[in-house]
């Protein structure tokens, strides 16, 4: 699987790591529901660690389609609320 970090590049990661990215992404949505933006910045921060940390970076001159687009660590709570709406970013 492909995954793009906004404003940093892409990582192919082993689907293994999907279940764990899915359960942070509802938690992510459940977060932006109830406004708490702290709890919201901390689970963010954990997702794209886990995909950096997990994650083998692709060279820029590598050009493939990704798999999944996630934004950067530093997106507010409105941004948020617009990209996580629903399913979040990893459909159930």
């Amino acid at each position: 699987m492909i995954i793009r970090i906004m404003n940093e590049g892409q990582y192919e990661v082993n689907d293994d790591l999907l279940d764990a990215l899915n359960k942070l992404d509802n938690e992510i949505v459940e977060l932006l529901e109830s406004g708490d933006e702290t709890k919201f910045r901390e689970v963010l921060r954990e997702f794209v660690s886990m995909i950096r940390e997990n994650g083998e970076p692709l060279s820029a001159d590598v050009i493939v389609e990704s798999d999944l687009i996630v934004p950067p660590e530093d997106l507010t709570l409105s941004e948020a609320t617009r990209i996580f709406s629903g399913e979040g970013l990893i459909p159930d």
